[in-house]
């Protein structure tokens, strides 16, 4: 194996770990938005949740990216990435609503 492979191997790895916490970080933001106006105590929850999923994102970015600026940029991507497969996954019809109710 040569320098060069090595660096892609590492930076796919980067990548990689990058989409998983973003599917961390934004699947449980769609969780927390699901259950919080349910929750006996929204405020609890959206803040713990908002703590827990930076607290994740921002050690996972520490862990990947010490001192190796590509490692950082490459898990930034599949960070960012991660936003745009999650939203087609979980895509949400719109809401229709009752024109009726609204003119009575």
């Amino acid at each position: 194996m040569n320098m060069n492979s090595t660096a892609i191997i590492t930076l796919s790895l980067a990548a990689s770990a990058g989409l998983l916490t973003g599917t961390f970080f934004f699947g449980g933001l769609w969780w927390t938005v699901r259950h919080g106006l349910r929750s006996k105590r929204p405020a609890l929850l959206f803040c713990t949740s908002l703590l827990v999923r930076f607290g994740v994102a921002l050690t996972a970015f520490y862990a990947i990216g010490y001192g190796h600026l590509d490692r950082l940029i490459a898990s930034l991507i599949g960070f960012v990435g991660s936003r745009f497969v999650i939203g087609c996954i979980l895509r949400v019809q719109p809401v229709k609503r009752n024109n009726d109710a609204l003119e009575s």
